[in-house]
């Protein structure tokens, strides 16, 4: 096999080699191209030392500088598959001022009646205008005392509970909840003042002997320069204002 391997290769190089005595015929350079081609082809046909030397390069394909510098994509995740973004809850929660809640529209009611108190009647007597209270007279001991304070007076709005039952009661307003504001002229009400007088209508806790009574008083202040003409007395602690036109 061999021997016909290269009696072949004398004959090619014959035709394409120039040699003393010997007629070539003249070949154009597309048929040179074949002849050797096919020359090399049945070299290598025959040899069987020859291996391929053919590499699948598909593997090895050339990437552009852009994708070496990206890496290897990272796997994206379906768009269905993606957890939802967690909306934030607008704050709507609505904001109620009660600064005020006084001035809600009031009901006419007596102070028995709104705290549900038995066995007693609240009589209004009037009031008084004054810089401290109580005044008391001199070389008495008072308990406690209080000052209007510059530019000033007290209003001290005066009642009288009285017992109409057959037997001693305890009357005690700081357990029924009491709570007061007054309105002079018509103006924004003011919120009772908190003292610790003993007759304080908000905190009074005391026994009233049966067929007794007992003065007790609220008091705010006001403008020395004031002149009252309506008085307005609001009962709270339940779910609706109660209103007392005491003058």
């Amino acid at each position: 096999m061999r021997k016909g391997c290269t009696f072949l290769c004398g004959i090619v190089a014959a035709m394409l080699v120039t040699g003393c005595g010997a007629v070539v015929p003249d070949l154009t350079q597309e048929e040179t191209d074949l002849i050797s081609e096919y020359a090399v082809g049945v070299l290598l046909k025959y040899d069987k030392n020859h291996g391929s030397r053919l590499v699948d390069t598909s593997e090895y394909e050339e990437t552009s500088p852009e994708e070496e510098q990206a890496g290897p994509e990272e796997e994206q995740t379906p768009e269905a598959e993606q957890e939802p973004e967690t909306e934030v809850p607008a704050d709507d929660t609505e904001v109620v001022d009660v600064s005020q809640d006084e001035e809600i529209e009031a009901v006419p009611a007596t102070i028995e009646e709104y705290y549900g108190i038995p066995d007693f009647t609240f009589l209004y007597g009037g009031y008084e205008l004054a810089q401290s209270y109580p005044s008391g007279t001199e070389g008495e001991d008072l308990f406690f005392t209080m000052d209007a304070t510059p530019g000033t007076q007290l209003l001290v709005l005066k009642f009288t509970a009285a017992n109409t039952g057959a037997s001693d009661q305890t009357l005690n307003m700081l357990g029924y909840g009491a709570r007061f504001r007054v309105s002079v002229n018509g103006e924004a009400s003011k919120g009772a003042l908190a003292t610790m007088l003993l007759n304080d209508m908000q905190t009074f806790d005391s026994v009233v002997p049966a067929g007794g009574s007992v003065e007790l008083v609220s008091i705010i202040e006001v403008p020395e320069s004031i002149n009252i003409d309506t008085i307005d007395f609001v009962l709270r602690g339940n779910e609706q204002n109660a209103t007392m036109k005491l003058q």
